[in-house]
């Protein structure tokens, strides 16, 4: 096949990626977008400096011959830094692919399903379990998630639901927890009216204005040499009216309009529970010879998918 075939196979696929995709270079995994196609030449952004540069096609050509000329493997470290993004814009192509592993990049005799790198794929085999409460947490929610019908509630027994609000429960406790120490590391990275954006959403650096009233003393002293009368600030204090209750005869309805509502709050946590639970979700997998493993790894792998969308923070759109 002639370079020129495949440059525009090449042009072709890139026009076809939508416009906030990601694309991730092999070794360095530092991410950027194509923001236009010419006739001779790709033109990417760099999501972290922001710095745009074109990708020249007999730069490209060099490198598929390169490939071509070393049987359809040339070595990744062969490539200098700073032409990376060569190798992951040619992955576009169906006939090039990265296998990071063995450090090369391959061109196929069918078309591959890899066309645009993503670091996901190539972290699968070397995920580590996150040593955080609120993965385990959100584990068991989802699985519970999955074996109720929570379209009716009422139709539930008591035990699923008292097991779904614990779950829910600990799941808030520990996303706020990480919500909270996440915030504050971006607090030194986002500054006021820069709206730093990602792809579930974006944050915004803002300020919240408290106050308290100095003592007493200080403060209706400041207020009479304004010529304001004490008397105009002087209220009722709720802790000395408690006091007064206490010694007497009268009662809180007396002086409070009460509104007493009921609501269910988690009184306690079988954590033993918990774990046996979670680790039976994990020895499923490692447990199973039937022919049924292949779905029930894909199931085990979704899970672990759709947990760390809800406990991760990434930044740019990725393709797959």
């Amino acid at each position: 096949m002639s370079f020129s075939v495949s440059w525009h196979t090449l042009l072709d696929e890139a026009e076809e990626l939508p416009s906030d995709a990601t694309l991730i270079t092999p070794l360095s995994h530092k991410r950027f977008r194509i923001t236009d196609t010419q006739e001779y030449r790709v033109i990417i952004e760099h999501q972290e400096s922001g710095d745009s540069h074109p990708l020249q096609r007999e730069q490209f050509e060099t490198l598929y011959r390169r490939i071509q000329e070393r049987n359809g493997r040339f070595e990744l470290d062969r490539i200098p830094a700073d032409a990376e993004p060569y190798a992951a814009v040619l992955t576009l192509h169906p006939r090039f692919e990265i296998d990071e592993k063995a450090g090369v990049i391959i061109e196929t005799e069918e078309p591959s399903a890899t066309h645009v790198i993503d670091d996901e794929e190539s972290t699968t085999e070397d995920r580590v379990e996150p040593d955080l409460g609120v993965y385990s947490d959100t584990l068991l929610l989802i699985d519970s998630l999955e074996r109720h019908d929570l379209t009716n509630l009422t139709e539930l027994d008591t035990d699923a639901l008292v097991n779904l609000y614990t779950l829910l429960s600990d799941v808030q406790r520990g996303a706020n927890d990480l919500r909270k120490d996440i915030a504050d590391t971006l607090l030194d990275r986002v500054h006021h009216d820069q709206p730093v954006h990602a792809q579930y959403g974006s944050v915004q650096r803002t300020s919240r204005r408290s106050k308290s009233l100095k003592d007493d003393t200080e403060v209706l002293a400041a207020l009479e040499d304004a010529g304001i009368d004490r008397d105009r600030v002087l209220g009722v204090d709720p802790d000395k009216v408690d006091d007064a209750l206490d010694v007497t005869d009268l009662h809180e309805q007396d002086v409070y309009d009460i509104d007493e509502r009921a609501y269910v709050r988690k009184a306690d946590v079988n954590e033993d529970v918990k774990e046996t639970r979670l680790q039976g979700l994990k020895d499923r997998l490692a447990a199973t010879e039937s022919e049924e493993a292949d779905v029930l790894r894909s199931e085990i792998e979704d899970l672990e998918n759709r947990i760390d969308e809800l406990t991760s923070f990434r930044t740019g759109s990725e393709v797959q």
